[in-house]
């Protein structure tokens, strides 16, 4: 019997994975769904397990949607317009400006929504604004390809901007405020360097001089992009919600500092800005009943479920004889180790899974305070960075590739992966070797 119930959940999670990576286009909580009742029905997690996995996710959960739906009031607003618009304004007709402001605009969408919601609203922006500016297929690949793996990298710094970051707190009981202390200055200089490398692979490709863009032509589905309000009122208006919105993000990590409930912060920042836009543009707060993705509640809680299966088979004492022994040599080693094993778990299983069951074994390891943390922060820069060497590797760049093309642009994986062999393993040991000696230096 009981070998039945490991063997159902082996390929329970097998069989998600595999179907998640084959068809991308399926909405993936349908599949995590399906192997999550499996692993139920298998008897290796309990009804009492999925009360714990409910208070270990919900908080994360609500953060998440709630700048989820910061991100539709935005569009709302007309923001995506505004930004595509001055973003080739402030170009200038440098192809190389261009480039520096578009993963800096990557950036900062991922830091004030998250980085599934920055692919989902970048990627968009980014193709009409190549498209009217008449470049060749070849001219988009360096903005398309940079642009993405910056926004899905910049989750690292922050752990508000990605959900398993913040269901991994909850497990290693680390709050965000001592989150962001310790990583944001890593991250961001690994950010910095992967930008600078990306930069470098491609300056063959970019166009040193852009065309004159084309008038503005919205085509069908396009409608939200178009601003409800007067043109020359329009830049200060997003200016003053621009300030909002980061002033809610700092909100966040204040309610972390003082230990008040961060989703709740988040949920009153979002009620604010759902105000905001009812007493401006007159549109009711009903319409987020539709307009947000409850189904990544539903994939995050099922794949939880799926991977607290594995765990309460036997998975994480296996990687605890493993891996025990040279975490706890030092700092370096633990940093280099654990950054370096999500990386290749995350291009084999997808990020997700891999940075919560390196998490669950950390917290079963009996590591002290100090290389526990450091083991976790790690951990999401291979969750974050390490993943992006293969498209499977997070959920965000599978979107990503879906989204492309469906926009016309042509990218195979050979090209993704003749960038990001070169990139993606120098950013990560650069990372990992900052954040020991910046955690030691901090502490």
């Amino acid at each position: 019997m009981h070998d039945l119930m490991v063997l159902i959940t082996i390929c329970s999670f097998l069989l998600t994975i595999g179907f998640i990576f084959w068809r991308p286009q399926v909405n993936e909580a349908i599949p995590a769904t399906i192997g999550a009742i499996l692993v139920l029905l298998s008897g290796s997690v309990t009804l009492a397990d999925l009360g714990e996995i409910t208070q270990t996710i919900s908080g994360a959960a609500v953060t998440i949607m709630a700048t989820i739906v910061m991100a539709i009031v935005l569009e709302s607003f007309g923001f995506f317009r505004w930004a595509s618009e001055l973003l080739t304004t402030s170009a200038r007709g440098s192809g190389i400006r261009l480039f520096w402001l578009t993963n800096l605009f990557c950036f900062l969408m991922t830091l004030f929504v998250n980085n599934d919601g920055s692919i989902l609203i970048t990627t968009p922006i980014l193709l009409m604004m190549l498209k009217n500016m008449g470049l060749k297929n070849h001219q988009k690949i360096p903005y398309l390809i940079s642009g993405a793996i910056v926004a899905t990298a910049s989750s690292a710094p922050i752990g508000v901007s990605n959900i398993v970051n913040l269901i991994a707190l909850k497990i290693v009981h680390m709050d965000l405020y001592m989150h962001t202390a310790m990583m944001f200055i890593p991250a961001t200089l690994g950010l910095l360097l992967l930008t600078v490398l990306l930069f470098l692979v491609f300056y063959r490709t970019l166009p040193k001089k852009l065309p004159a863009p084309a008038k503005w032509n919205l085509g069908p589905g396009q409608h939200p992009l178009q601003s409800p309000l007067q043109r020359e009122s329009q830049g200060k208006f997003m200016r003053n919600i621009l300030i909002f919105v980061f002033c809610v993000r700092i909100s966040l990590f204040v309610a972390s500092f003082i230990h008040f409930p961060v989703s709740l912060m988040a949920v009153i920042g979002s009620a604010f800005l759902l105000a905001w836009r009812w007493y401006h543009l007159k549109i009711s707060p009903a319409d987020m009943l539709k307009k947000t993705p409850w189904y990544i509640l539903i994939f995050a809680f099922s794949m939880y479920v799926i991977i607290y299966g594995l765990n309460n088979i036997g998975l994480t004492d296996w990687l605890i004889k493993i891996l025990q022994p040279i975490v706890s040599g030092s700092l370096l080693y633990a940093s280099v180790l654990m950054g370096g094993l999500i990386s290749i778990l995350s291009n084999i299983f997808n990020n997700h899974p891999a940075l919560m069951v390196g998490t669950l074994t950390l917290t079963h390891m009996g590591l002290d305070p100090l290389t526990l943390k450091i083991s976790y922060l790690a951990s999401v820069i291979g969750s974050d960075i390490g993943s992006l060497l293969l498209p499977i590797g997070t959920l965000a760049t599978l979107m990503w590739l879906h989204i492309v093309r469906k926009g016309g642009v042509k990218i195979s994986w050979g090209q993704y992966l003749k960038v990001t062999i070169v990139v993606i393993p120098i950013t990560v040991l650069f990372t990992l070797i900052v954040l020991s000696y910046w955690v030691l230096w901090i502490f």
